[in-house]
């Protein structure tokens, strides 16, 4: 399985960014899918997780602001971020699991003025 994310960059807080994390299979054989984060110094963490029946999961922190969704047609899972803070600062990773973990190659988000 491969995991190709895109999207991320730089915001001014308030802002918004939208990830998106391709994968080389057919999602719906995932039981779940994912974004984690990684500040520098800080353990990786989950952001948000969708299940394959469309359940959610989102950190305290992002709650209300991140929303989760996937694309079945496309093989997707995306996370849109919505009244973005600093503290959102981070390389974001998607992640799924079968039989093992599977990570996307990281992606940038900067949330500066």
């Amino acid at each position: 399985v491969q995991l190709q994310a895109s999207g991320g960059g730089l915001a001014q807080p308030g802002g918004s960014l939208s990830l998106s994390c391709a994968a080389s299979r057919r999602i719906s054989i995932f039981k779940v899918m994912g974004w984690y984060r990684q500040a520098p110094e800080n353990q990786r963490q989950l952001v948000a997780r969708i299940t394959a029946g469309g359940s959610t999961y989102y950190a305290d922190s992002v709650k209300g602001r991140f929303t989760i969704s996937k694309d079945g047609a496309k093989n997707t899972v995306n996370l849109q971020m919505n009244s973005l803070k600093p503290e959102d600062t981070a390389v974001y990773y998607c992640h799924t699991f079968l039989g093992t973990d599977y990570w996307g190659q990281g992606t940038q988000v900067t949330v500066s003025s």
